[in-house]
């Protein structure tokens, strides 16, 4: 896919973004600032638009590590059921080999 400019207004300004990604994706995340910024603008008594932007970073900084940070109990989470399967698996081998008489040819 080549490269293309792209249109989007966050915040009552419009930017040109060059992109060779999805214009659709673009769209939603300009969409997105633009809502984090007017839920923070019509919070805040502040018009500057550069306090409320930097504002929404942070806002949106802090849903981002909350994720990772979720995201990562998750991974840590379901590596120790993993490893629990393996550990019962192995156990359940073992003895299914134990109690399996092996053949003896005389």
């Amino acid at each position: 896919m080549s490269e293309q400019t792209i249109r989007v207004e966050i915040y009552n300004q419009t930017y040109s973004i060059r992109s060779d990604g999805d214009n659709e994706y673009i769209h939603e995340l300009a969409e997105y600032v633009d809502r984090k910024m007017r839920e923070i603008s019509s919070g805040t008594m502040t018009v500057d638009s550069l306090k409320v932007a930097i504002l929404a970073a942070l806002h949106i900084a802090d849903e981002f590590f909350q994720l990772k940070h979720s995201q990562a109990e998750s991974d840590a989470q379901l590596a120790t059921r993993s490893s629990e399967c393996a550990e019962m698996l192995d156990r359940i081998l073992k003895n299914r080999d134990v109690d399996t008489p092996s053949m003896q040819v005389h």
